[in-house]
């Protein structure tokens, strides 16, 4: 399996292999359970190895491209919609796969990559680079799906800001929330000012907190009266 490729092997399950008892047994035997839906088909409930999935959960890319799941020896082109995770262990527990079908577009999250921050003026300025999204939704072919979509703050100054329509987008892939009739062009990315931490003049200082050069008990003052 390389990035640019996913493949999980699968099992069907019997309808005596499904509901909550069912799914606990499963995950005793180190498989976790899961269901394919959509595509004008009726779902399939499946089981998959908990050691091959947790090994293609450990790449980004796997939220973001066309699978391809051995269901007893018949292949199925899917994406990931959801993965419900052990909220102690984090641990997968159940997953939900979309099936892909040809010529229809899908919704997707994406990860969103910000680069050139150690190269923006404003970084050079100590502003903070301030980042509000971690993923978007985007419409698109399954053909035209991008692994990521990804920003370049290299130019930023201090006050600049980056919106979602300020997103390049590869050919076909739009934004869904830009399509919405009530969409709302978000920010996405900021260069915020340097923090200064303020020094309250009237507090109060310790003795023992001020440099010794800066401390006079009047002994020089004594020496030279004498």
């Amino acid at each position: 399996m390389s990035i640019n490729h996913f493949e999980l092997n699968a099992v069907d399950r019997a309808a005596e292999l499904q509901g909550k008892g069912a799914s606990r047994r499963l995950r005793k035997q180190n498989l976790v359970p899961a269901i394919i839906y959509g595509g004008n088909e009726e779902p399939t409930a499946i089981s998959i190895k908990l050691n091959e999935l947790v090994k293609s959960l450990e790449f980004e890319a796997f939220f973001s491209h066309i699978l391809t799941i051995n269901v007893d020896g018949e292949e199925h082109q899917a994406v990931i919609k959801d993965l419900q995770r052990h909220p102690a262990k984090g641990f997968p527990m159940h997953a939900d796969f979309q099936r892909i079908v040809k010529g229809q577009k899908i919704h997707m999250n994406v990860p969103v990559h910000f680069t050139g921050r150690e190269d923006a003026p404003g970084t050079a300025a100590a502003g903070v680079l301030s980042t509000l999204v971690s993923d978007i939704e985007v419409i698109c072919l399954p053909s035209q799906l991008p692994e990521y979509l990804e920003v370049d703050v290299s130019g930023m100054e201090i006050g600049d800001l980056f919106r979602l329509s300020d997103i390049k987008l590869p050919e076909g892939v739009v934004i869904h929330e830009l399509e919405l009739e009530d969409g709302h062009d978000r920010t996405i990315v900021n260069m915020q000012p340097p923090t200064v931490e303020e020094v309250d003049a009237d507090a109060d200082v310790d003795a023992d907190e001020v440099p010794a050069t800066e401390q006079n008990d009047g002994t020089e003052e004594n020496k030279d009266s004498e």
